[in-house]
């Protein structure tokens, strides 16, 4: 392995489950219509004593884990990894012949939020069996935050750097971010990195004991890319979809001030990569609810005035939260959505969380490499 110049990483792959369903294809033209994939909750599907606070959620449909995965190694399995182990899957199925051939080098940065249901079932079974070590073994590794990447790693047989990072809704940008850092240093030839959420029962009625109404709906699923050096592509064989430009991120105190965290984050990825804001292609923000989402409008349109155009994915998706810049991101270097007019102009993810960061990545989409490979 060989350290790889700031300016060469790209990204050649990319994977997306999504409540438009399963594969980068239904979510690519689901996004292309416009369509609204937040749907009634089916009650039938959430039994028990705690109602789920929300009357709508975009879920990916008809997920089963053992139908997917089948029934071997499968049985404690809860969503999150599932979501995690599927999505990895169907990027190594497309890209993998020449991204896994060698294991040893090939590794993965998860994005993950940790099963807010898999701690707090297996913490109610301990206190209420009739005594506290009664409780399912098998469902334990659910509650650790680096399970579902190592599960992925180990059932794709991924070798390379294993690595779990979560920090709200900038987490897919966080994973990139360490991915870059790593392929940098030399400890990887490529690697996979992305994020995933879950919908549950749980994750619902804390969000809304937290946030009130600006909390729902909320959605769930992932998006994986393939990391690596443009040498290190054309040698497997993968055309670049995007240059990975870079990334800032920045804290704030209070909502007041995210705005600000947020210019400043932008304004820093555009002079250290000479970018002007006009050049921009498009961008993709989080589209928080509420003040701080009034934020966020506010210092993109003090950065970059009324153009570029924005992509907001929330309307369609509900929150996915940990998932979300992750499937921003995937909005903006899927091929079927961007169009050839647009070729070697980059493009922004933005986001602000209301835990306290800000932050914001700076790509280029090759669509006209992709039209020539």
């Amino acid at each position: 392995m060989t350290s790889i110049p700031t300016d060469g990483l790209v990204i050649s792959g990319l994977a997306v489950t999504s409540p438009y369903g399963i594969g980068e294809a239904a979510f690519t033209e689901g996004l292309a219509a416009g369509r609204r994939a937040v749907a009634p909750l089916d009650g039938g599907m959430w039994p028990g004593d705690r109602p789920v606070p929300y009357g709508e959620a975009g879920l990916i449909p008809g997920f089963d884990i053992p139908g997917l995965l089948g029934r071997k190694g499968t049985r404690s399995m809860d969503r999150l990894t599932g979501i995690a182990v599927v999505t990895t899957g169907l990027l190594l199925e497309r890209y993998g012949a020449g991204a896994a051939a060698d294991p040893e080098g090939t590794g993965l940065v998860l994005g993950v939020p940790g099963s807010l249901q898999s701690c707090m079932s297996f913490t109610e079974d301990a206190l209420t069996g009739e005594k506290p070590y009664y409780v399912e073994p098998s469902r334990f590794p659910n509650t650790v935050l680096n399970h579902p990447t190592g599960r992925c790693a180990i059932r794709h047989d991924l070798r390379g750097p294993n690595a779990s990072v979560s920090g709200g809704a900038g987490t897919g940008l966080l994973a990139l971010n360490y991915a870059s850092r790593l392929l940098r240093a030399g400890h990887a030839d490529a690697l996979l990195c992305g994020a995933a959420e879950e919908f549950t029962v749980q994750r619902a009625r804390l969000t809304r004991a937290v946030t009130g109404e600006e909390g729902g709906p909320l959605g769930e699923g992932a998006a994986v890319f393939l990391l690596e050096s443009a040498a290190h592509a054309r040698e497997g064989g993968r055309v670049p979809l995007a240059a990975v430009l870079g990334s800032r991120f920045r804290s704030f105190g209070s909502v007041e001030r995210a705005g600000r965290a947020l210019e400043a984050c932008v304004s820093a990825v555009l002079e250290d990569t000479g970018t002007d804001a006009r050049d921009l292609a498009a961008v993709a923000p989080s589209g928080a609810h509420g003040a701080l989402g009034a934020q966020e409008t506010a210092a993109l349109d003090a950065v970059l005035g009324a153009s570029p155009p924005r992509t907001e994915l929330r309307p369609l998706l509900g929150d996915t939260t940990t998932a979300s810049t992750a499937l921003q991101l995937a909005a903006l270097v899927a091929p079927a959505l961007r169009r050839p007019a647009d070729a070697g102009r980059p493009a922004l993810v933005t986001f602000v969380d209301r835990d306290g960061t800000a932050g914001c990545t700076l790509v280029r989409p090759l669509v006209e490499e992709l039209a020539h490979g």
